[in-house]
């Protein structure tokens, strides 16, 4: 539904000074704010400008428009004069013209919510103006527009002094708010440098606790790799005087002293697989790790593996197969480390793996220049949100076995910092409740052969 409220000529200069004192009056009688009002005198003024300067004449129409329940100010500018031949580079910013009509236009369309121009050389200019109602404003009604055309038509139009004098004190009012905005961007800026000062004081303190602990932690990793021999050595003669005991060496033991023998042998051969995991870590931490790499063949891996694995197996459903590389295939790395690596990923297969199989492979990647070796599993499974934590220290996911399966989070770090060593990198494919596949994949040429490889220095220790 289209309101008409006005409808004004423009053929003179004082015509353009009322086109803009009109559009201002009616700003004010449909209740927009004051910036809202300097910004549709503003397009107005600047638009009927261009009309009479380029058109020779023309006319401005307004009106109340309601499009989907929502109102809006409209303001129509006409005229019949030769068109706007630039009008693509006009509205893209590029049009560089001497009268300055370009930057009336781009003006009024940053000034205005809807700004549509239509025009074809030769054959006029037309230009539509919105500006919308705020949300809470009361709907214009048919009677509020014809009493707003009464009042309009009962005011006199002022002179041009007294619309100087009006756009004087806009611009005034548009000052006083620049330096009031200024005023608070200068308070944030003092604040904000504030912040700063002291955010770098807080960084400051930071550096400096990073810096204690990080020399408490290289401390604690010298520490536990320099006492390896008094950690193992008491756990060491723990477990061989339970087995001397278990054997019957001091003479018989009675049913409920052979059981309690049996849980200290149990509690040594945890607590000593626990530390010896930690005192690896820490060893690899302390830069006190000597790799050693050979050529060795991987079917002489597997068959070691095998023989020290199997017995771990014991009566249980799940059966360890090692699945025959191809005949040749050697290595030239670690072999002690790997070996380890692929320990700990049998061992864990065969704690959480009720019934099925585990099943060892390596696979020769020749493009890559490494060999993938893989422990496949039937068991519990991993899910996808946990997967990224079980390869950190002390980290350990639950699970219905925990209660029989005793861990420390130790195991897959340890599994990670080898592989780092050796140049390689490990991983799992896993879904809960379908199995697990955890991999490791190393160079074929070591570390120290590469011609990109980092210059490492190798530390010897007696252990």
């Amino acid at each position: 539904m289209s309101l008409r409220i006005l409808k004004i000529a423009i053929g003179t200069e004082l015509d353009v000074v009322g086109a803009r004192q009109r559009a201002r009056e009616i700003a004010v009688l449909c209740g927009f704010a004051m910036q809202d009002q300097v910004r549709i005198a503003t397009s107005v003024s600047e638009l009927a400008r261009n009309v009479f300067n380029y058109a020779h004449g023309g006319r401005v129409e307004f009106s109340i428009e309601d499009t989907d329940g929502a109102q809006a100010l409209q303001i129509r500018i006409d005229d019949q004069g030769p068109g706007i031949a630039d009008l693509d580079l006009v509205l893209s910013g590029g049009y560089q013209s001497a009268t300055g009509m370009g930057l009336g236009i781009l003006g009024a369309r940053r000034l205005m919510d809807l700004c549509e121009i239509r025009s074809a050389p030769g054959s006029g200019t037309r230009i539509v103006l919105q500006k919308r109602f705020a949300a809470d404003a009361p709907r214009m009604t048919a009677r509020m527009v014809g009493d707003m055309c009464a009042h309009l038509n009962a005011l006199a139009p002022d002179s041009m002094l007294g619309e100087v004098q009006q756009q004087n004190q806009e611009l005034l009012g548009t000052l006083d708010e620049l330096k009031a905005r200024q005023e608070e961007l200068l308070a944030l800026t003092r604040e904000l440098e504030e912040n700063n000062r002291a955010v770098k004081v807080l960084y400051a303190e930071l550096d400096e606790k990073a810096e204690h602990l990080r020399r408490a932690d290289q401390a604690k990793s010298r520490f536990l790799s320099n006492m390896s021999h008094e950690f193992r050595t008491p756990l060491s003669s723990i477990r061989a005087l339970s087995k001397l005991l278990l054997a019957r060496a001091d003479g018989e033991l009675s049913e409920e002293q052979e059981k309690q023998v049996r849980f200290i042998l149990q509690g040594t051969i945890a607590l000593n697989e626990m530390v010896d995991d930690l005192l690896d870590l820490a060893k690899i931490e302390a830069g006190k790790v000597d790799v050693r790499p050979e050529r060795f063949m991987v079917a002489d891996m597997f068959s070691t593996l095998r023989g020290l694995l199997r017995p771990l197996l014991g009566g249980s459903a799940v059966a360890l197969t090692f699945h025959e590389p191809p005949a040749g295939l050697a290595l030239c790395s670690d072999q002690s480390k790997l070996a380890q690596i692929l320990r700990n990923f049998i061992s864990n297969a065969i704690k959480y793996t009720e019934q099925g199989d585990i099943a060892v492979r390596a696979a020769l990647l020749p493009e890559q220049g490494m060999m993938h070796f893989s422990v496949a599993d039937t068991g519990l499974g991993i899910a996808a949100c946990d997967q990224a934590f079980i390869f950190e220290e002390f980290s350990q996911i639950e699970n219905r076995l925990q209660t029989r399966v005793k861990g420390t989070g130790l195991g897959l770090p340890l599994c990670r910092k080898l592989a780092d060593l050796l140049g390689g990198a490990v991983g799992v494919d896993s879904v809960a409740g379908a199995g697990s596949v955890f991999w490791v994949s190393v160079p074929l040429t070591p570390m120290a052969d590469r011609d990109d490889a980092p210059v490492t220095s190798y530390l010897h220790n007696p252990d």
